[in-house]
């Protein structure tokens, strides 16, 4: 079994996401009944689109790296936990002892609730499943990789797996919508976990005379400022905003200049080809969403199947970038103010984009919402990355990860900053098997409740009554 599992993992480790996304998809194709010319096709389409998305956000992760450690620098701040980055950290996650297991839980979690009719969610994401490893590698080396130990972290994976599922369920309507990408959802722990986070904060502002008339939206600054409102325009200012901020002491004025005009048209092109590399992975998707809701309703009516992706498709619109370019300065000023923090970013900032991305369908695309929504989780990610240090640090370490020098402990924004980890981790560490069935308690209680008051949990998710708007056109 072990050997299996090991090739496995070293499969999915050398094909990669965007390789393995568009294998999975051509057999998941095929599967629902599309025909192997289209199948190949959509195949091949949206393993381009993710290409392309991955070089835009190594651009944009190049850059927004480069600017947030000058602006590390400039503050003079030192702490003694470690931002490592989320590689690291997939790395310590898939090298733990339940590692290799998660793989084939996940996808055995993701087939017993589509046969339940829990979920419509089909996480074809493989790859992201060093998320659920990731609790689970928390979980173990809490429990010093003891069997009982390992034995709960495989079960905490399990949980979060199927955690992930409802997330994607409950987001997929105001996704689809908002983004205009039919028959997916998004079961990416380190983008949904700020649902219910947005949902109270958004209800919050609604209720403050003042803050809730403020609506600023890409779409109305193109509007009011033509030209200058456009998203390339308005990566360009933001980018020379940030650029002066960070590289205004780089060398001499020439030096400074050049890197403060770089870092303007770099954020230009990303605002420019995000959303275009976005476009060309619906065109790949169409034909998939089509074969799934064929295959479905040929077999149970009118039940709906989701292609669950990566929250990279959510990138590409204007306001989660503006908003995400926005808070890596407020990052690195809540490093420094926050009271008890020992956590210094460094890696991670430029995936700030995956944090907030998911805010934009329920905020209807208000920038100065998703900011404060984003500084909010960011605040209680600080306080969740102190208390998880020292787990992630001993898993690191029982995984063969070396520290940095200088590092005492280690963490990672994704998924080090995230409460989902952090109230699976305490609850199963603290209570043991106990903790596992109140989680599974509570997970099925959800799962209930969502089935039976779904247009509701959809309308606070941001999702549009397509009911009333029918009746009103």
């Amino acid at each position: 079994m072990d050997t299996f599992l090991s090739g496995l993992k070293s499969a999915v480790d050398t094909l990669g996401p965007t390789v393995l996304l568009p294998v999975v998809i051509f057999v998941i194709a095929l599967v629902l009944g599309a025909k192997a010319g289209k199948a190949f096709r959509a195949a091949v389409t949206i393993g381009v689109a993710f290409i392309g998305i991955n070089l835009v956000l190594g651009l944009m992760f190049t850059s927004i790296g480069a600017v947030a450690q000058a602006i590390v620098r400039n503050t003079g701040i030192k702490r003694d936990i470690v931002d490592v980055g989320w590689p690291s950290a997939a790395a310590i996650a898939f090298g733990s002892s339940v590692g290799l297991w998660v793989i084939p839980v996940g996808i055995l979690v993701n087939v017993v609730l589509l046969l339940l009719r829990w979920t419509r969610t089909l996480n074809v994401d493989v790859w992201n499943f060093w998320h659920f490893a990731f609790i689970g590698s928390l979980v173990a080396a809490a429990t010093h990789n003891l069997a009982y130990g390992i034995a709960l972290a495989a079960l905490a994976a399990a949980l979060a797996a199927a955690l992930s599922l409802l997330f994607a369920d409950w987001s997929a309507r105001a996704v689809q919508q908002f983004y205009g990408v039919p028959g997916i959802s998004v079961p990416h722990i380190a983008s949904a976990q700020i649902l219910p986070i947005a949902i109270l904060l958004n209800w919050i502002m609604d209720r403050i005379p003042g803050i809730n008339r403020i609506d600023i939206r890409t779409e109305t600054i193109e509007r009011r400022l033509g030209v200058f409102g456009e998203p390339v325009v308005l990566g360009l200012v933001i980018g020379l905003v940030l650029g002066s901020i960070a590289f205004y002491n780089a060398g001499d004025f020439g030096t400074a200049l050049s890197k403060i005009l770089g870092t303007g048209m770099t954020l230009a092109a990303v605002m420019l080809l995000l959303p275009r590399m976005v476009k060309v992975l619906m065109e790949g998707l169409l034909p998939v969403s089509d074969a799934a809701q064929k295959f479905v309703r040929k077999r149970t009516g009118d039940r709906e199947l989701l292609v669950g992706l990566d929250s990279a498709i959510l990138i590409g619109h204007p306001a989660a970038i503006s908003s995400s370019l926005i808070l890596v300065p407020i990052a690195i000023v809540l490093s420094v103010i926050l009271p008890g923090n020992r956590v210094i970013l460094f890696a991670d900032l430029a995936v700030i984009p995956f944090i907030v991305a998911l805010t934009a369908p329920l905020l209807k695309g208000n920038v100065f919402r998703m900011v404060v929504v984003g500084t909010v989780t960011l605040t209680i990610g600080f306080y969740v990355a102190n208390a998880l240090a020292p787990l992630f640090t001993e898993a690191a370490v029982s995984s063969g990860f070396k520290l940095p020098e200088n590092a005492l402990q280690i963490t990672s924004v994704v998924d080090g900053f995230l409460w989902i980890p952090y109230v699976v981790i305490r609850l199963v560490v603290g209570l043991g098997a106990a903790g596992i069935a109140l989680i599974a308690a509570i997970i099925a209680l959800l799962f209930t409740l969502y089935r039976r008051h779904a247009p509701a949990w959809d309308r606070a998710a941001g999702a549009e009554d397509e009911a009333a708007e029918a009746s009103a056109a």
